[in-house]
């Protein structure tokens, strides 16, 4: 099941509510790449699928699509500061060939 910590829950809800989109859930959504690798996309649903599944973390309501549930069963989306100084989503995902858990 996917999830979001504390802080990436905190900057969706700070997100949807700037875009007037409080009602909406998250849409997360991946697609593989040539190599393997995993290419993640995230955005507020006004659509949503019959068979998307769904799930609730820290509050924030996820949809996903049955064709990335493999791929997103074991993500975690967190909400950090990047060497650059800039905040971002990062998406921390052991079942994609790229990641690299933490020393």
């Amino acid at each position: 099941m996917p999830r979001l910590t504390p802080a990436a829950a905190a900057q969706v809800r700070a997100a949807a509510q700037q875009s007037n989109c409080e009602d909406l859930p998250l849409r997360v959504a991946a697609t593989r790449s040539a190599d393997g690798t995993f290419q993640y996309a995230v955005g507020f649903d006004d659509v949503g699928g019959a068979d998307d599944r769904r799930f609730t973390s820290h509050g924030i309501h996820i949809v996903v699509a049955p064709d990335c549930l493999e791929m997103l069963s074991e993500l975690t989306i967190d909400y950090v500061k990047l060497d650059s100084g800039e905040m971002a989503l990062v998406f921390l995902n052991p079942a994609d060939p790229a990641y690299r858990p933490s020393q």
